[in-house]
């Protein structure tokens, strides 16, 4: 019995969006569903309990910052991630892969690992399929994500070709070295940049691997949004129907419901939070910058439609205040605003597919956000 399955509900009439439930160690959720990023055991200024209140049932943690600090180490000591950021709910953790491409210039891969530099203080640092397993294993995540080599896009064919082969060498290495099958699901990451026989060959490795969930990785690395969806419209279909499907990285409204038509149920992203912090903020209406002098006297919410605490208490006037004084507050409302709004937008998503208009919920929810023009503000 794996640690995680998949409980399939219906598949909506009008796309190839799917209704689920994911089951974990540590509960339960309904798919499509967004999960925000806790980098470092926190997403940033959100307390357990205000995460909860607006029904997320599912955060994701970084094996790469918690491996330099703390230390996974200190997170066994501690009981777990759980019980060290007092989050009872199911946990993902990436594998690290990821930060070691993006954030370390100074990095060489070979077949055993990568070797790269610390992006805060230059030290000498390797990291391989094993201690990527060894690190999540102490963490105690409810789902692990497999150490895979994340290329750039764009990449050569040859480049992208070899580096999806390695990925799928790393893989077997990893479920290898998994010590905590029972009760900490594993992810195979399928890759292949934007080759779709390469996104196929990578497809079939992993599958054949038997994970009991899979990720599409290497999207949403800057590359256009239409190659984006071009690559989940070959990729989806090859994957198994009875296990969770998670699309790495995305999180700007257009790209989580086109994401869900194509047959995703699982998604993450920074943008949000990141955004938040200085002060841009997604609404109903479109995307709202707080900080821009037109707000110094509107005295309205960020979005007449939102029922979250920011936009029931507090003003665009008053928020671009806070942010323009470097206010903590500041940051705190426009996270907690960003962050429900995401989440109630796939509770939407949720019922749409439940009633087999999703199509015509993109319709209407791109209309009125503005993205139905063309050069639409997005993110």
């Amino acid at each position: 019995m794996n640690a995680v399955t998949y409980e399939h509900i219906k598949t909506c009439k009008q796309s190839g969006a799917r209704l689920g439930i994911v089951h974990t160690p540590h509960g339960s959720f309904e798919t499509p569903m967004f999960m925000p990023v806790g980098t470092q055991a926190t997403v940033k200024t959100m307390s357990p309990e205000e995460l909860k209140a607006m029904n997320a049932k599912i955060i994701l943690s970084n094996t790469y910052h918690l491996w330099l600090r703390p230390g996974n180490d200190i997170i066994r000591e501690a009981g777990g991630l759980h019980k060290f950021m007092n989050w009872d709910g199911p946990i993902l953790t990436d594998s690290g892969g990821f930060q070691v491409f993006s954030l370390s210039d100074m990095r060489k891969i070979e077949e055993e690992g990568v070797h790269f530099r610390h992006h805060l203080n230059g030290s000498k640092l390797f990291l391989s399929p094993e201690k990527a397993m060894h690190i999540q294993n102490d963490l105690g995540s409810d789902i692990m994500m497999a150490f895979d080599e994340c290329p750039p896009m764009p990449a050569t064919y040859e480049y992208v070709k070899a580096s999806i082969e390695r990925t799928s060498r790393w893989a077997e290495r990893c479920l290898e070295a998994h010590q905590r099958p029972q009760d900490q699901a594993l992810f195979g990451i399928i890759q292949g940049g934007e080759y779709e026989d390469l996104r196929t060959q990578s497809a079939k490795d992993l599958i054949s691997m038997d994970f009991p969930g899979y990720a599409i990785g290497g999207l949403s690395v800057g590359e256009p949004k239409p190659i984006m969806y071009r690559m989940l419209e070959h990729t989806t279909p090859l994957m198994p129907f009875n296990k969770p499907r998670y699309l790495m990285g995305v999180g700007s409204p257009d790209a989580l419901i086109e994401g869900a038509i194509r047959g995703i149920d699982m998604f993450d992203c920074v943008l949000p939070t990141r955004i938040a912090r200085n002060g841009t903020c997604m609404t109903s209406k479109g995307r709202v910058v707080v900080k821009n002098a037109k707000y110094e006297r509107d005295f309205t919410p960020l979005d007449e439609k939102c029922d979250c605490y920011t936009c029931k208490n507090y003003t665009k006037a008053y928020l671009r205040h806070l942010i323009k004084a470097d206010e903590t507050f500041g940051i705190r409302l426009t996270t907690i605003h960003n962050l429900h709004f995401l989440l109630n937008l796939m509770e939407q998503v949720r019922e749409a597919i439940r009633n087999d208009r999703l199509l015509d919920f993109k319709e209407e929810f791109f209309e009125e956000y503005g993205l139905n023009v063309e050069n639409p503000k997005n993110f």
